[in-house]
Formats: structure tokens, C-alpha cells, sequence
């Protein structure tokens, strides 16, 4: 049984940062791209960034660019998500996703698992 499991998420003053960890079991990490995504209140769910299955490609939403960081160790089948610089448009609860392509897309279609979401408020 595929788990991701979200951490990290909280209460944030804009300017601050965050880390997001996602911890996937059941699954051969390794093969798999990692995506995060978010949906705030009354929206679609959207791409923040996107990992390879090695780590040596990486992509990111035009909003989070240059602020958020995504990262993974295979050898403790973790993904992570360095939030830094936040500003109250970045709150909403953030999912991480497998992709078993391992590419890593901005599509949530393409994501076969996902775990439950991380609340990420930012005040202002």
C-alpha cells in the first residue's frame, strides 16, 4: 500500500519560511518523480515544483520560483519542499505526489498517488 505522508506545514508571518517533508512508503521511490502541488480556498489545485526520479531536474510554478526549493533523498525515500520568502497568496493546503513516469510534470493527471495535504497559512 502506497503511502505519502505531509509535514511541516504551520503558521507563517509573510517573510518567513517553512519546510515542507513528505515520507513515501510502499512504492520504489527511486523510479518515481515527486511533485508538489497546492489548492487554496475556492480554487483549482495547483503546480508549485517538481522533482526527477534522480534528482537532477527540477521545475518550478513562475509564483514559487526563486523562493521555494524542492529536494529528495532516495535513501530515506523523502521529498521536501524549502518554502522561504512567504507571502500570504502562498497559503493553502500542500500535497505531494508520485509520478511512476519519473520525469516530473506540472500535471496533477499524471500523479498516480498523493497524500492527505499540509496546511501552509501565511499572515500578513
Amino acid at each position: 500500500q502506497v503511502q505519502l505522508v505531509e509535514s511541516g506545514g504551520g503558521l507563517v508571518q509573510a517573510g518567513g519560511s517553512l519546510r515542507l517533508s513528505c515520507a513515501a512508503s510502499g512504492l520504489t521511490f527511486s523510479w518515481y518523480a515527486l511533485g508538489w502541488f497546492r489548492q487554496a480556498p475556492e480554487k483549482e489545485r495547483e503546480f508549485v515544483a517538481a522533482i526527477n526520479r534522480s534528482g537532477g531536474n527540477r521545475y518550478y510554478a513562475a509564483s514559487v520560483n526563486g523562493r521555494f526549493s524542492i529536494s529528495r533523498d532516495n535513501a530515506k525515500n523523502m521529498v521536501y519542499l524549502q518554502l522561504n520568502n512567504l507571502k500570504p497568496e502562498d497559503t493553502a493546503v500542500y500535497y505531494c505526489a508520485a509520478d511512476q513516469m519519473g520525469y516530473g510534470t506540472r500535471s496533477p493527471n499524471d500523479y498516480e498517488y498523493w497524500g492527505q495535504g499540509a496546511q501552509v497559512t501565511v499572515s500578513s
